[in-house]
């Protein structure tokens, strides 16, 4: 275990993290090509680069705190609500 017994609070505060800096880069979160799209370009502009690389610290943060939930045999929540939610 890595140290996130809090699982809920630790997924809640990554998304926060993650949909703040997928605003700045202006990702849909909903649409993977647009995420995919975001993490292989590069950006001439450093705080732009910034963004993106922070959103993709956070996304692998995110999968490896689901990987635990995971196998703590709990279901981790959807980064993005379903439509109608």
């Amino acid at each position: 275990m890595s140290g996130f017994e809090h699982y809920r609070q630790e997924i809640a505060a990554l998304d926060h993290e993650i949909h703040k800096y997928a605003m700045i880069c202006g990702v849909d979160l909903g649409q993977r090509h647009e995420i995919e799209a975001c993490l292989a370009e590069h950006h001439a502009a450093w705080a732009d680069d910034k963004a993106r690389e922070s959103l993709r610290g956070l996304l692998v943060l995110r999968l490896k705190v689901e990987t635990e939930m995971l196998d703590q045999g709990m279901t981790p929540p959807p980064l993005v609500a379903a439509a109608g939610d």
